[in-house]
């Protein structure tokens, strides 16, 4: 005799509400991942929002500052952004783009608002990087809205793909150390999805009715919900729709020496990193 396994839905392990805060040239952000409720959800080190119409609370920008050891992700909802490093790199980011950016070995970069009014959104995202990986040269996957594919998998559901893979469609993203997943969804009034989740990865998301049946649980905007418990991503949006984010990755369960832009597996490794900074090996 057969059995089928019973679908084991992902569930709502713990949520997150951000909580203001300012980096760069005092640019105000409402930080997820990277505070004290929650350091970091392996692989990911940070997740900041950044949203405001308020030309004063992003023109500074964020001036030239280092980094090494790890990867930064921005995704541009809105406004442009300038981004140069000390490797000769440029480019501007526009509305729905998204930079992948991996430090490496370290580089000094700027990102600056190039525009003096509207608003300006999005997030950015800090991934570890392993050991073996730590000190590799820098490189950059940057790409435009129109290279970023859209697929529709259920009705009235959306789905823009930065990394990983939906309906056999796969984002431009490449990244074998943490296979990352990270998808912007939409999804009309009361539209419901179904997803697989990665095995093994740690995931989060915000703003949807997560779950199954009368397991099922709402997430508020603004909230980050940890997920756990499960294989099967269940969404269902509320009578307004809701647009939200998912990112998984696989942890790296190696040990984390952390200080400022500088993220290696022991303290001597960062102590080297700031004389190699001062140094101007980057």
């Amino acid at each position: 005799m057969s059995t089928i396994d019973p679908i084991r839905y992902a569930r709502i392990a713990r949520t997150i509400r951000g909580t203001p805060a300012s980096d760069g040239a005092g640019v105000k952000l409402t930080r997820v991942i990277g505070g004290a409720e929650l350091p970091d959800l392996d692989p990911f080190l940070l997740l900041d929002e950044f949203g405001t119409d308020r030309p004063e609370d992003y023109l500074a920008g964020f001036p030239s500052h280092p980094h090494r050891g790890f990867e930064t992700v921005t995704y541009m909802l809105d406004g442009r952004m300038r981004h140069k490093d000390n490797h000769g790199n440029e480019g501007l980011l526009v509305p729905g783009s998204v930079q992948w950016m991996t430090a490496g070995r370290g580089l000094v970069h700027s990102e600056m608002p190039e525009q003096e009014a509207g608003r300006m959104r999005g997030f950015q995202l800090w991934v570890n990087l392993p050991a073996k990986e730590k000190m590799t040269d820098p490189r950059y996957q940057e790409f435009p809205p129109a290279e970023l594919p859209v697929v529709t998998p259920a009705p009235g559901v959306t789905v823009k793909l930065i990394a990983g893979e939906v309906d056999g469609v796969r984002g431009p993203i490449s990244q074998p150390a943490t296979e990352p997943l990270y998808l912007d969804i939409a999804l009309e009034a009361d539209a419901q999805w179904l997803h697989a989740l990665p095995a093994g990865h740690n995931a989060f998301e915000g703003q949807v009715l997560l779950g199954s049946d009368d397991d099922a649980r709402p997430l508020a905007a603004q909230e980050m919900a940890v997920l756990g418990g499960g294989d099967v991503l269940s969404l269902r949006a509320g009578a307004q729709g809701a647009r939200l984010i998912l990112v998984a990755g696989r942890p790296l369960r190696e040990p984390v020496a952390r200080h400022g832009p500088f993220v290696m597996n022991t303290r001597q490794e960062i102590m080297q990193a700031f004389v190699d900074y001062q140094e101007g090996r980057f």
